[in-house]
Order: C-alpha cells, then structure tokens, then sequence
C-alpha cells in the first residue's frame, strides 16, 4: 500500500503497523512546519540525537510562502544532514525505519522522507580472538556491516572493489554485502550466488553465514569437510578478494565467508605472509603436518598396539608400560568425548571461575585418572598431543571434520584390525577427493587435478609478485 496525501489516514496507519502505544523504542514526534502538520518516527538508540536537534532547527526556519510543493523538493531544500531517499511503498518504509533510518510525514505530500542518522552500537575493532597473529594488524571485523565494509575499503583503495548489498529474511531482513573485484572474480559463480540469495526464502537468518550457508549452498550432511573460509580478520578478506575470491559479510556477524575455497585454502593462515618467505614456510608445513598426524596418530597407535608383533625394535617405546583395565578404544572414545566436554564447560564458565575449572580438568584428567586404572598414561599422552595440535589451524570446522573421521578410523581400526584401518583411511580419502569447491572445481587442487607450479605455490610461501608501475 501507497502512501497517501491524507495525513491523518497516514498517521493512522503507522501508528496501527508499528503499534506505537507499546513498542516504548519506537519513537513518534509531532510537530509543525510552516503551518504544515508534521511526524518524525524514528527507533530510539538508532539516531544521533545531535543530527536530530540540527533537524528541528532546520524545519523551524521553514517559511509558509516558500514550502516546498513536494516531498522530493523538501528534502533537497532542508535536511542538510544525513542521506535522504523519498519512498511512497510503505513495506519498504517500514523496513527501513525498523532498519534505524527517520521517517518523515509531512501533511500535503503522498511520499516519506527517510533521513539516514543512524548510529549502530558497536564494539571497537580489535584484534578477534580466534584468528590472532604473531605480527600483523591488530584490528577485526564487528557486528555491523558497514564497518566492516570499510575496513575492506581501507585496504584496497580501487576502484574495481565492488560492494553489493542484498537482503533476505521475511522477517529479519538481514543485509548481506557481496565483495568482489571486478575483472577478476568468477562471473558465472557470482551470479549464481546472487541467484540463490534472491530466491532464498527463510523467516531469518539467526546464524548468520551458517544459516546462509546452508540455505544458498546445501551439501550431504555425512561430508564433515567445510567448503566455506570464515575469518574476522579484515587483511584475510582483502587479500582473499585480491585474488578473485568472493567475500560474504552479513550484518550481525563479526566473521565474512570466502568462496570458492579449498582444502589449502582454509588450512592457510595470516601468519604465513607476516613472516619472510622461509618462515611462512616453515609454518604452512608445520600445519599440514600436524593436522596429518592429528587425523592418523592415535588410529595408527591403536593398530600398533593391536598387532605388537609389527612394531619395530627402535619404537618399543610405544608399548604400554603399565596393566590395561580398559580397553584402549574405550579409553580413546572416552577422551574424546571428555576433551569436548572439558571445551565446552570453558566456553560457558564465568571467567571467575576458569582457573577453579582448570585445576578440576587437571585432577581429572590427571594423575588421578591414570592411578585408578581407567587410563594408561600412554593414551593420555596421545590424546593430549591430538588436542592440541587441534588447535594449529584457525577453521573449526576442519577441526571437526578432522576428529569425526579420526573417531571413524579408530572405530573401524578396533572392530576389523588393519582391514578397517584401511577402510577407514578409504573414507577419510575419498571424503575429501571427491569433495567439491562451491563453484564445482576439485577439493583438493592443485593435487588433483595436478599442477606443479600451484603446488609450489600451496606448500612454499614465495615472494609477493611484483607489478610493472602504471604509466601516467
């Protein structure tokens, strides 16, 4: 429905829609301009008061033989503070308003005035607490969008650095910037995420990119390994955009998605560039290899000690050195379990308490545990080791996908001996060859399908190329 010219019927109708009498946030002021009857509705904690102030000085100097003869004149004659756009559908009038835009009614005219003088609470743009680097920027992508837009801004000062935004949501109507250089991005892949988040109809977003991610880009559910990068670090996503990637910022969400990303792509790290090139690649196979021995070290442990006839004089070590009460698969899948629920009694504990929980988790599993025979110290060197290395790249989401199949591997190894540690390293394999990128290339490229160079390129951190300068 249209706005009319009809104040009183206008007013009516807004005050009915957004039941003013209720909602205490949702602001409404009368008031006269040049004898005109006027009502600014705006949300309470969405508007500077200062810019409104300024406003109310700007309508008083009004005079009734030089008001304006429509909404689109007034606008551009008197509100000198904030960007203004006229709108006559009030779908989208509400949904600015409620967006933290002022809607200005003005008797005579059939179109709002929308005046943009909002300011989001926010937080500062520190350093996130996941994607910490040893040397590098300190700052972080926030809850609000366009703050985060400029901190990309602030790194890629180009005129092919294009932000379009978009909504979804019935009821949230959640804005989400696509990031891209033009030249360089995929068209065919941007147009098909576009697609998808025009048609995509859902009540809300409450998960931020998880919820659009699953909305826009459904995979099988027994496939644990991500086909998403999220990061809050703001050089990550400019880097990432720099190289022709896609970068997704949706409001409310301290984190951006990039796609099309690869297995190398999410195990890379900030780190790997903030160091000289022989450090940077120190640290990138330092990560693959951890992360390989976290999927393969205690399966293949557990095989070891299901067949001690296999083991070598120089690995007696391994062995275990004290009486088994427990099965080792039992002891294994206990700590796992254990290790994610000491996690997640970290995440939910008051910081007061954290150094009370740690004691406990030590006394757990400590000593104490080996000493009553429920675990051999071995395995609680094993799995503390696994844990850790847990932890060597930034993606939860590879984390997880690593210990499912790592479970997987010590279940089949326990049941069918080196037959099912073979199976299971067959699904661990083809989970991840047979996977594919969003834009439908190989999971694990440049190793299949093969090339040299880029595989140079994903193991060895090289020198930054370096451009001819530009002719002026």
């Amino acid at each position: 429905m249209n706005i009319s010219s009809n104040f009183d019927q206008n007013i009516s109708r807004f005050h009915e829609i957004l039941d003013v009498q209720k909602n205490f946030d949702i602001v409404y002021h009368t008031l006269t301009i040049a004898d005109k009857k006027a009502c600014l509705y705006f949300i309470d904690g969405f508007t500077k008061d200062e810019i409104l102030l300024r406003l109310m000085q700007d309508f008083a100097s009004v005079k009734p033989d030089s008001f304006p003869s429509s909404a689109h004149d007034f606008a551009k004659q008197y509100v000198h503070y904030g960007e203004t756009t006229v709108e006559t559908d009030d779908k989208n009038i509400f949904t600015q308003l409620l967006s933290g835009l002022s809607c200005l009614l003005i008797d005579g005219y059939d179109r709002a005035i929308l005046i943009d003088c909002r300011t989001y609470p926010a937080r500062g743009v520190s350093e996130p607490e996941k994607d910490k680097v040893l040397r590098g920027s300190r700052d972080g992508f926030v809850e609000t969008l366009i703050f985060n837009t400029a901190l990309i801004r602030r790194r890629i000062r180009d005129v092919n650095l294009t932000v379009e935004i978009m909504q979804t949501g019935e009821s949230s109507h959640t804005d989400i910037a696509i990031c891209y250089m033009k030249r360089r991005v995929d068209e065919d892949l941007l147009n098909k995420i576009k697609d998808r988040i025009e048609n995509l109809h859902v009540d809300a977003l409450t998960m931020n990119q998880e919820s659009l991610a699953e909305c826009i880009f459904p995979h099988k559910w027994f496939n644990p390994f991500p086909k998403f990068r999220f990061s809050e670090r703001p050089d990550t996503a400019a880097a990432s955009i720099l190289e022709g990637n896609i970068v997704i910022l949706v409001d409310n969400s301290p984190a951006c998605m990039i796609l099309p990303s690869s297995v190398f792509d999410i195990i890379e790290e900030a780190d790997d560039y903030y160091f000289p090139p022989v450090t940077g690649t120190y640290l990138r196979l330092s990560r693959m290899t951890v992360s390989f021995l976290t999927l393969f070290l205690t399966p293949v442990w557990l095989l070891f000690m299901q067949n001690q006839n296999w083991i070598p004089g120089w690995l007696e070590f391994i062995k275990l050195a004290d009486d088994m009460y427990v099965p080792l698969i039992f002891q294994l899948l206990i700590l796992e379990f254990a290790i994610d629920g000491l996690r997640l009694a970290a995440v939910n504990t008051p910081s007061m308490l954290t150094t009370p929980l740690s004691v406990i988790a030590g006394i757990v599993l400590g000593e104490y545990s080996v000493k009553s025979g429920w675990f051999n110290s071995e395995t609680m060197l094993y799995m503390a080791f696994v844990t850790i290395a847990n932890y060597s790249q930034a993606s939860f989401e590879m984390g997880y996908a690593l210990k499912f199949m790592r479970v997987i591997l010590l279940i089949l190894t326990s049941l069918l001996n080196v037959w099912g540690f073979i199976l299971g390293t067959a699904i661990a394999v083809c989970s991840i060859v047979f996977n594919r990128t969003i834009a439908g290339k190989s999971y694990i490229y440049p190793l299949i399908p093969f090339s040299w160079p880029e595989i140079k390129k994903r193991f060895l951190r090289g020198r930054l190329p370096h451009t001819e300068k530009s002719q002026r």
